[in-house]
Formats: structure tokens, sequence, C-alpha cells
């Protein structure tokens, strides 16, 4: 099921085609989308990024599209330069700190699955002869070490002093990254001793199944005479799709600043945008802004290939809701969005987290 279904059924089980209402059904499905996603653990919803402790910083930012934590592990790393020559077994990095025995080792020239020897001053030793001339960053990985959560409290307990380095073992949700408010930040203890790559696993918010929301602007056209101020939740005139807002701010008689709060949907790129004045403050003319992206151009997602019950029955809740509809239908939506509910989460609970070798096949009781 893709968004125009989705759409087009939302309408037809509500026997609703109100322009109004239409205009609301991107809100009820993301609503829907948003109460599915904070329900369920399905493996499909789950991503992994990697990246860096930097030393003497316990501070980790959450991805952007970060919902819940899976797992988090480290590992050491280094990368220097390196050097050498083909079918030796031997590499010159520019500096072997972080370097120890054990380590594997990629780059170009190194043979795959190469592991560190010894180390002798910036002398490395491998077990594998190099296939190629040796030349460029190579990377050195230690082994995975995964970091145990705890609150935020047990870790400033455990670790009162920030200076005290050494190889972190427990992570926690800090709160709010101090640059945006919006996204989430890591504390980790005790403070990095040096720079550890990291890789975490975690549930994400997925794309919405809502089609061609304008995620990106182009340049300003700002027009003139403008009424100087801020003006939040704007309807944006033209282009081919609806519903699109946004906080306009105006100076010096023109808009010099448009921040998307509601990407519509249905959009193209390079459509032509605008405000009415009415909305802007009652004067001037001749501001536009071009779409420069948007998201989903399909209008599909993981929910609508898979499990469109869950996706179509959450949206007819909150459809139902907003129309303020009689309580018996209320009821029976409810009872089909639990029931298709109650199903994802047996595949995300129960069948992804076991197998039969090991668990043994499910039973059900014979009636």
């Amino acid at each position: 099921m893709n968004y125009s279904q989705l759409s087009a059924a939302i309408q037809a089980y509500t026997e609703n085609t109100d322009t109004d209402f239409v205009a609301q059904i991107p809100v009820f499905v993301k609503q829907a989308e948003q109460r599915i996603n904070n329900s369920v653990q399905v493996a499909n919803l789950r991503q992994n990024v990697t990246g860096f402790m930097t030393a003497g910083n316990k501070y980790v930012d959450c991805p952007s599209d970060f919902l819940s934590t899976y797992s988090l592990a480290l590992y050491p790393v280094a990368t220097p330069t390196a050097t050498g020559t083909a079918a030796a077994f031997t590499v010159v990095v520019s500096s072997a700190t972080n370097i120890v025995a054990g380590m594997y080792v990629s780059g170009t020239g190194i043979a795959v699955g190469a592991v560190v020897s010894t180390v002798v001053g910036t002398t490395i030793t491998l077990t594998l002869a190099n296939t190629a001339t040796v030349s460029g960053t190579v990377t050195f990985q230690g082994n995975y070490t995964y970091l145990l959560n705890r609150d935020v409290n047990f870790i400033r307990e455990a670790y009162p002093n920030p200076l005290q380095r050494a190889k972190p073992k427990h992570y926690a949700i800090f709160g709010p990254n101090s640059g945006n408010e919006n996204e989430l930040v890591f504390i980790v203890g005790p403070t990095p001793d040096a720079a550890y790559g990291m890789e975490l696993h975690y549930y994400y918010y997925p794309e919405s199944i809502v089609q061609s929301p304008v995620a990106t602007l182009g340049a300003i056209t700002g027009g003139s005479a403008y009424t100087t101020g801020t003006y939040f939740d704007v309807p944006l005139t033209g282009g081919s799709g609806s519903g699109a807002q946004a906080t306009i701010t105006v100076a010096g008689g023109a808009v010099t600043a448009v921040t998307i709060t509601n990407g519509g949907l249905q959009y193209g790129v390079a459509n032509t945008l605008s405000a009415a004045a009415t909305n802007i403050g009652g004067t001037g003319s001749g501001f536009s802004v071009p779409v420069a992206s948007v998201t989903n151009l399909t209008g599909t997602s993981w929910l609508g290939d898979n499990f469109e019950t869950v996706l179509l029955y959450g949206s007819l809740v909150e459809a139902y809701t907003y129309m303020k509809g009689e309580a018996d239908m209320m009821a029976l939506y409810n009872g089909k969005y639990q029931e298709a509910l109650g199903l994802l989460k047996n595949l995300g609970d129960a069948k992804q987290r076991g197998d039969a070798y090991q668990d043994g096949q499910v039973r059900l009781p014979v009636r």
C-alpha cells in the first residue's frame, strides 16, 4: 500500500471526502506512524551508524532520527599514514600511538585479514604479507567492547571526576544537545582516554509514507514592502502539492529566512512557493522560494509494504478522533488497530528474536 492508496482507503472507510478532512490526512498518518514506531521493536526498523569518540569528551551526539538504543560498542582504532613494500610483512607508520598486537589492519596494499604481530617503534609487523605497495592512511582496529547502559546518576557517581580518563564502560542518554534541543546526546563513563571507534545500533524514526513533502528550500527571493517580524506556521502557496507551512522572517521589508515546519505532500523539486501577504504582516509582494528537495518520491514505507493493516487502522483511529465519530465505530477501529499492532509486536518481540533450532517451533493448543 502506497500513500495514495492509503489516503483513498481512509476516505472510503470514513466516507469523508471533505477538502479540509483530506488536507489533514498526512497528519493522521504521521500520528499513527509515531504511535506504531514507539510501540514495537521490529528489526526492520533498526539501523546502525559508526563514528568516533574523542579523547577527553564524555559526550556523544545521537543520530538525528534516533528513537531508542539497541546497543553501543566501541573499539580501539588508529589511522596513521603508512608505507610498505609489496610482499613484505612490515609497514612503517607515521605514529604507533594506540597500535597494539592483535589489531586487524586494512588499507591500500594490506592483505585482507592481516593482524598486527609486533610493534617496534614505528615499524609494524603483520601476520600476512602486503599484496602491493602500501601507501596512504591505514586503519588499525581492535576488538569490540559493548558498553553497559546505565542511568546518568550512576555514571556521575561512578565517575565523579570528569578528568578521570580511561576506556569507557558505561553510557546513558544524557539529555538534549546544547546546540539543538530537539536532538539527544549520550554521556559515557569514564571519559575516553583516547579516540575510539564506535558502532551504534538503534531504533529509528523511518521515513514517513507521506509522499513528497518539502525537505529543503533554495535561495530566497525576498520581495519588498513586507512588514518586519517573525511569522509562524505560515501556509505556503504555489507548487504541485499542498499543506506546506513555514516560519517566515521579514527584515528590512524583505523575507530573509524561511524554515519549513510542515512539509505538506505531493510537491516537486523546483516548485516555486510563496505566501499570502495577509499572513506575513499584511503588506508587500514579490517573495518566492524554490523547493530544493523532497523526500519519499514513491510514497512507500516498510509498514505500507509489509504491514499495511496496522498503518491503515492506526490512521483511521486518528481520523475518526478528528471527526469526533460515533463511539461504536471508534471502538471498532481501535480494536482492529490493537489486533494488527499485536501481530506486529508478535513479529518483532517474538519471531524475530528466536529460531526453531534453539527455541523450538511455535505450538498452539489443540481445541
